[in-house]
């Protein structure tokens, strides 16, 4: 309803409420700033819409006769004989009256249903209306208008940014930017609602599109996130037109109840406490341009990062600069316990409201290793922890982007964050592309799908993309897709993908001033690596689609009912179609976390006949078709890094005795040629080692006697002299203080000294057996 508009008390009282809240607008709520003029009040219950139909009708109108007496009626009561007075023509006519007041009153009320204490809002319904969820702030329940809103035009010239989810196998996407004609650059965001039929196939120009009521409640935003349980839609997040600009309202969740068709606000939400998290109890604030994700089979949703800023963020300044995040935001969904938070410990469930936790220190979360960002793409994967993993790929800030070489991986159940390094060629960087993951039929790989996106740098330069690149995990290589010679889509940025029958659709997307309008719907063989002209839906399958050898596993990964591994991936990983992958762990090794000590969760496929075709691991997950793999440490990893040790402290050690080696030749070769000197007729030569008579006797008392080395080393005569009263030879020279032995025992260094003077050349395997005794030679040279 516009704002200028007030034709019942609803829409006066609506418009005060919005006057009053507005007053931080930066524009005036009505153009040129002319005050709208006042208009006459008409009857409370002027109008009345019950289940989306609108009707408009007097309250004078619903009687048989006027509320007042007047006088036609009083010349009709005068023609009454006296016999037959006015009695019971007044008895009956309250009593119409009241009826009537009383179904006015009444009918409406029906509409919020509090007092009964029933889940659901309405016990009439309401198609596509707006519901107030109790519990959740105030009621202003009188100042909301139930009438039915225009069906969402499918058909229009483009359409992106949007927020989707697939659920049994129905595409819904809501607002985000549409166009009616080309180069369109105002009034784009819209509250548009539609669906896009899976179960059924259909041309990629002539798609199964059916679009539904605009809802009244939820605000036009884009970029922003629908998660999905099994029955629900969550829409969290988003920014608001820019142009012309609009202000954002304090956040609500709002949820669309998929089986009644209703839209219901959960209003003023706030974080619990939990691992890795805030300290809880803090509002829950919207954010725009983050990656989110859905994982009904935990029963939760996650929102990655994005930024605050004056489109997002009540209260706002424009003035302030942009706010760049890394948090994760988690919601768990209604009915569903979460471990993780300290509200539903013990097994309890998340009650209407669902329980927001918003982790801020998981692991390297809160270091300068782990950038702020937005615009990426977030993927589940099964297995590795016990609740799976997340991986952020892609996204960037104004300045700068993140690597495709390095993934952050978020390890679910311990709330914490780690890098995995990829390996082979990886592409360019790039922010908003859409990414969808598939799982080979035994498990032994997740193939992810990584399409589109954008380089935004240098500003009013952008280049979108068209290429399509797989991160097959847990080996963590990328390949590329080689679509040469195909009919591929316009490059594109901000398209919502999802996989269903192991065909990726894709829908919407920005493709630049370049083209002027564009169907929007395409669809790509994940597993032919083609783009094809038609969705082909599949027989057979369970309602989440899941591989038939994963059917049992409620933790298996949707979608990937009859995908089977590409060649190009299996001539990377190894194995065939149905799985038995050789590179079961990443190709640069995980130093922690997950992906070093987990595994994926595998299973044994069987054709026709029963035979079975692959068979890559056993179950050890309590509840689940498939395994997790034994946890434990990588054996290869560690035997490999202690010969690599023991290799490089023997290279150390035999370096070290070929240094001592060479000093200890050289001393001897010294040695050799100063006693053939002396022997010669030198009588001024010293030796190192046998210093002259003259030096003192600084020898120890008590020794044994020394060899006569006065016909030179390799004489032939050597005889043993005696020793003095202090058990010296008097006629030999004393060895330099150190060098003998000490009492009790005999030295190496002596016994080394002796070899030199006996003249026994050294060899380096004495060196290398005794290199101690070596180095306290050359330590006295």
């Amino acid at each position: 309803m516009a704002i200028g508009d007030s034709d019942s008390y609803f829409d006066d009282v609506s418009v005060g409420h919005l006057t009053a809240h507005s007053q931080h607008a930066h524009q005036s709520l009505t153009p040129n700033g002319v005050t709208r003029p006042q208009r006459p009040r008409r009857s409370k219950f002027t109008e009345i819409d019950v289940d989306g139909e609108h009707a408009s009708a007097p309250l004078e109108s619903a009687f048989p006769v006027p509320l007042s007496r007047s006088s036609s009626c009083d010349s009709e009561v005068e023609r009454e004989s006296p016999s037959s007075s006015a009695i019971p023509i007044f008895s009956l006519h309250p009593r119409l009256y009241l009826l009537t007041l009383l179904i006015f009153i009444l009918l409406p009320l029906l509409y919020d249903t509090r007092w009964l204490n029933i889940p659901d809002a309405s016990v009439i319904g309401v198609r596509a209306g707006v519901i107030s969820r109790a519990g959740t702030g105030g009621d202003d329940f009188s100042l909301r208008r139930w009438r039915k809103r225009a069906d969402t035009n499918t058909d229009v010239c483009s359409r992106f940014s949007g927020q989707s989810a697939l659920v049994n196998g129905t595409i819904y996407v809501y607002g985000g930017h549409s166009t009616q004609e080309p180069r369109q650059n105002e009034n784009t965001w819209t509250n548009d609602f539609f669906t896009v039929d899976l179960t059924k196939s259909w041309n990629i120009s002539d798609p199964s599109v059916s679009g539904l009521p605009q809802p009244s409640g939820p605000p036009a935003v884009a970029n922003g996130y629908l998660w999905n349980s099994y029955d629900s839609l969550f829409l969290y997040g988003g920014i608001v037109s820019d142009s012309p600009p609009a202000l954002p309202d304090p956040y609500s969740l709002w949820e669309y109840q998929i089986k009644g068709g209703r839209w219901v606000e959960h209003r003023n939400p706030k974080t619990s406490k939990g691992n890795n998290s805030d300290s809880g109890n803090q509002p829950v604030l919207q954010s725009g341009e983050g990656a989110g994700v859905s994982v009904p089979e935990l029963g939760r949703g996650y929102y990655f990062a994005g930024h605050y800023d004056h489109f997002t963020t009540p209260g706002w300044s424009i003035q302030t600069e942009r706010l760049y995040l890394k948090n994760l935001l988690e919601f768990t969904f209604p009915g569903y316990s979460n471990d993780g938070v300290q509200d539903l410990a013990g097994g309890k469930t998340a009650g209407n409201d669902g329980v927001w936790r918003n982790v801020t220190q998981g692991g390297i979360q809160d270091t300068a290793r782990f950038p702020t960002r937005a615009d990426g793409s977030l993927v589940y994967v099964p297995g590795f922890g016990e609740q799976g993993i997340l991986l952020s790929i892609g996204a960037g800030t104004a300045d700068s982007f993140s690597q495709m070489n390095v993934i952050d991986v978020y390890d679910i159940a311990n709330s914490t964050w780690y890098k995995q390094s990829t390996n082979g060629e990886p592409p360019k960087s790039r922010v908003n592309p859409c990414a969808v993951a598939a799982s080979a039929p035994d498990g032994s790989s997740t193939n992810i799908y990584v399409y589109g996106g954008q380089n935004l740098i240098p500003y009013g330069q952008q280049i979108q993309y068209d290429d399509m690149w797989i991160l097959t995990v847990p080996s963590f290589i990328w390949v590329e897709v080689d679509t040469s010679g195909q009919s591929t889509p316009p490059a594109r940025v901000g398209a919502s993908c999802s996989i269903w029958d192991g065909q990726i659709v894709v829908v919407g997307g920005y493709t630049g001033p370049n083209v002027s309008c564009d169907n929007g719907f395409y669809v790509f063989s994940a597993t032919e690596l083609k783009w094809q002209n038609n969705f082909n839906a599949l027989s057979g399958g369970n309602t989440q689609n899941h591989q038939t050898s994963q059917e049992k596993d409620l933790m298996a990964l949707s979608g990937s009912y009859g995908y089977e591994v590409p060649g190009a991936v299996q001539s990377i990983i190894g194995g065939n179609s149905k799985g038995g992958a050789t590179i079961t762990a990443p190709a640069l090794a995980a130093s922690e976390g997950p992906l070093a000590t987990g595994k994926p969760i595998t299973y044994t496929v069987t054709d026709s006949s029963g035979a079975v075709v692959t068979q890559t691991g056993t179950s050890s997950v309590t509840g689940s078709g498939g395994s997790n793999g034994d946890k434990g440490p990588n054996i290869g990893a560690i035997v490999a890094g202690v010969v690599a040790g023991c290799f490089a402290v023997l290279a150390a050690y035999l370096g070290f005795c070929a240094w001592v080696y060479r000093r200890q030749l050289k001393l001897y070769k010294n040695h050799v040629a100063m006693t053939q000197r002396a022997a010669a007729g030198a009588p001024n030569e010293k030796s190192s080692f046998l210093p002259s008579s003259t030096e003192g006797s600084s020898a120890r008392n008590g020794k044994g006697s020394m060899t006569d080395q006065s016909s030179g080393v390799g004489g032939t005569s050597s005889k043993l002299v005696g020793s003095n009263s202090n058990g010296q030879d008097s006629n030999i020279p004393p060895l330099p203080t150190g060098l003998w032995p000490p009492d009790g025992g005999n030295s190496t260094a002596n016994s080394s000294n002796e070899d030199l003077m006996l003249g026994q050349e050294p060899t380096f395997v004495g060196v290398l057996l005794n290199p101690r005794r070596s180095l306290r030679v050359i330590n006295r040279d």
